[in-house]
């Protein structure tokens, strides 16, 4: 798979100034540790989730169940990583092209002081924090149950890695692209930068 937009990496590229608890479609790729292929494997261009894909999906599914203002659009569990079209919805009206409601342009000349990060209720960034902290509580339970001889995941080993990718979806040209990319995923998997070699 070749990188999205050349900058498809596992880290976080927040817009800074967007408030990222405004109404928007939000492209997410959250990269499993040391992007390890635990989620399951590709054959004949098809993903067959492993016991912790499963795991996985379980709790992708819930999060969506329990957070009123988070609805899901596209998305695929890769072996080791997840790709999603999220529709945050928190009463602002959702239009394209997308509306830079809260965002604060940068000045030039000397930075300010950095303020602090304080995730916001009903946010992607408590989305993400939230999914993260049950997939680690749940994956934990499987280990115990099973008497697995592998390290429980915990504050200092993280199942996933710590940040992830964000993209604010623009229009409908950037929704289609975007759209596609992750339905074609599987088919490019032989191509993907992060397959294990």
């Amino acid at each position: 798979m070749a990188k999205f937009g050349n900058q498809y990496k596992g880290e976080s590229y927040r817009l800074r100034g967007w408030d990222y608890s405004s109404s928007a479609l939000y492209f997410l790729t959250i990269v499993t540790q040391n992007r390890e292929c635990n989620l399951g494997y590709i054959e004949s261009d098809e993903m067959y989730l492993s016991e912790f894909g499963k795991i996985i999906e379980k709790q992708w599914y819930r999060s969506f169940e329990i957070r009123s203002e988070l609805f899901l659009d596209e998305f695929i569990i890769m072996p080791n990583h997840i790709h999603a079209i999220v529709k945050l919805d928190n009463g602002d009206d959702l239009n394209f092209p997308v509306e830079m409601r809260g965002f604060v342009v940068e000045t030039h000349g000397r930075a300010s002081q950095q303020q602090p990060f304080i995730r916001k209720p009903k946010s992607i960034s408590s989305f993400i924090a939230g999914f993260k902290s049950a997939v680690n509580s749940e994956i934990n339970n499987y280990i115990d149950e099973n008497e697995l001889t592998i390290p429980i995941y915990n504050r200092n080993n993280h199942f996933f890695q710590p940040n992830y990718y964000d993209h604010i979806i623009r229009n409908k040209t950037d929704y289609n692209r975007i759209k596609n990319y992750i339905i074609n995923n599987p088919k490019k998997w032989d191509e993907d930068r992060f397959r294990a070699k």
